[in-house]
């Protein structure tokens, strides 16, 4: 199913949108974007934002203008948020989200949903973070299989394969809705490993996926293996078959259409909601900040403001066919089924 092109690939791609709508219907959930930091601890060999990079000008958008963004999410109806920024667990920075998230639980009257992707914490901490607002997770494996995890992460204690898992265990222990995602068509990689994916995210029981292509970056170890990687569109092609083939496995789970499939393909989002896809991002971030948030490049939108990309979204939806969730958090269905305690997958 992966690796399927031609008729079969129209067929199969069109059966999982007949599918996605019979289980979920045609609403489409806003996720407005806050990108508000690019300084992190980490080194991983394909992000732009790697700590070793130093061409790269670091930013740390202060608290009033992420507040100034909630106020915009919750005014324009995008119902959910989410705060993104590089990965630090220095306790500066974990006093300031927990600040930050009680705060926009203030200004919004708690009717803006909350989803943070901050990287690897402790059970202290996340719990905190849960207390303080938060109720969504998300955080990418970029790879399930411990051999390949390593081939684009250092070994080290800062980017060990374990720690990863145990932390997705305890965010699903302590009752958030819990996301995980892959990059598709990285170095190394190959069908094989990308089924594999699915089934973890299968056997780990989660609950939302950000998953999308590997878009190298010329500031990163991997870039030196740009010329065995596979084509651009042959990427953004089995990302589609991978978001269809996952809400056939998972039918109510909540899938991001990544910005980084507009980076191929300029319909790319709206390609993915046709196939299984019911979570679109706008990015809210300050304008002036977004061209240092450069995860890969030729990242899309990096010069609109937030009004533009709002309204940009709401046609590329209609034109989708889809619907917008308006001030609707958009739950993961799958989260609200009566709890079950999913297996330790990788667990030690």
């Amino acid at each position: 199913m992966l690796s399927l092109s031609g008729e079969k690939r129209k067929m199969m791609l069109k059966e999982a949108g007949e599918f996605h709508v019979k289980q979920l219907g045609k609403k489409v959930f806003f996720r407005g974007l806050i990108e508000f930091s690019n300084y992190c601890t980490k080194d991983c060999y394909y992000c732009g934002i790697r700590k070793d990079n130093r061409d790269i000008n670091r930013y740390d958008i202060d608290d009033e203008a992420i507040l100034n963004a909630a106020r915009f999410a919750h005014e324009n109806r995008y119902g959910s948020l989410v705060l993104q920024s590089g990965e630090r667990n220095d306790s500066m920075f974990t006093e300031r989200i927990a600040k930050l998230l009680r705060g926009i639980k203030k200004i919004t009257n708690g009717e803006l949903g909350i989803t943070i992707s901050l990287g690897e914490q402790t059970r202290e901490i996340y719990k905190e973070w849960f207390e303080a607002g938060a109720h969504r997770y998300l955080l990418r494996i970029e790879s399930s299989d411990e051999e390949l995890y390593y081939k684009i992460h250092p070994r080290d204690e800062k980017h060990n394969f374990q720690t990863r898992l145990n932390c997705l265990h305890t965010l699903k222990e302590l009752g958030y809705q819990t996301g995980t995602g892959v990059m598709i068509g990285l170095p190394f990689q190959t069908y094989e490993h990308l089924a594999n994916d699915l089934l973890f995210m299968k056997e780990l029981d989660i609950d939302m996926v950000g998953m999308g292509p590997f878009i190298e970056h010329h500031d990163t170890p991997l870039y030196k293996f740009k010329e065995q990687l596979w084509p651009l569109q042959r990427r953004f092609e089995v990302s589609l078959n991978m978001i269809a083939a996952l809400r056939f496995v998972m039918p109510d789970i909540n899938i991001a259409a990544a910005t980084a499939l507009q980076a191929i393909d300029p319909m790319g989002r709206e390609k993915a909601l046709q196939v299984g896809a019911n979570i679109i991002m706008p990015n809210i971030t300050p304008t002036v900040n977004r061209k240092n948030y450069l995860l890969y490049e030729n990242k899309p939108c990096t010069d609109e403001g937030a009004d533009d990309c709002t309204n940009c979204l709401k046609i590329r939806i209609e034109m989708s066919g889809r619907e917008i969730g308006f001030s609707e958090w958009g739950d993961s269905k799958h989260y609200k089924k009566p709890l079950s305690i999913p297996p330790k997958v990788g667990r030690k």
